[in-house]
């Protein structure tokens, strides 16, 4: 039997997920890594994309999760992400007004840093709109 791996997921407002598992996958800076029990040791930042969660038994579980830092210690995997969604609850029409509003806070911008931070959000709704 495989070693399992202890997982946390957790976003600003609270820890999403604690459990034993068998893999992840994370979007990691560099590329998408698979995380399983006995992994060496690594930090990475993420990139907006999907986590996936693998349990023996069960369906893959995913999550977006919008950047953050991945580390792996002796101990488990640890995720901190700065926004998470569970791709089970994504709602398409509140995605889509999400993504109109990113839009017209885009052609408003005033400054370039307001034009740079409401193309990234844009972006990453896009992302999420792709994987979803």
């Amino acid at each position: 039997m495989a070693e399992k791996l202890n997982f946390d997921l957790v976003s600003p407002e609270r820890l999403l997920l604690s459990e034993q598992v068998d893999m992840v996958t994370v979007p990691g800076a560099e590329g998408d890594m698979g995380i399983m029990g006995g992994h060496a040791p690594v930090m990475s930042t993420l990139r907006p994309g999907v986590i996936g969660v693998q349990v023996e038994g069960q369906p893959e579980r995913r999550y977006f999760v919008r950047g953050g830092f991945a580390e792996v210690t002796p101990a488990g995997l640890t995720v901190l992400a700065e926004h998470t969604v569970p791709l089970a609850e994504l709602d398409a029409a509140a995605l889509a007004r999400e993504i109109a509003n990113a839009e017209e806070d885009l052609a408003d911008a005033k400054s370039d840093e307001a034009r740079q931070r409401a193309q990234e959000k844009l972006d990453q709704l896009k992302s999420l709109r792709e994987v979803a």
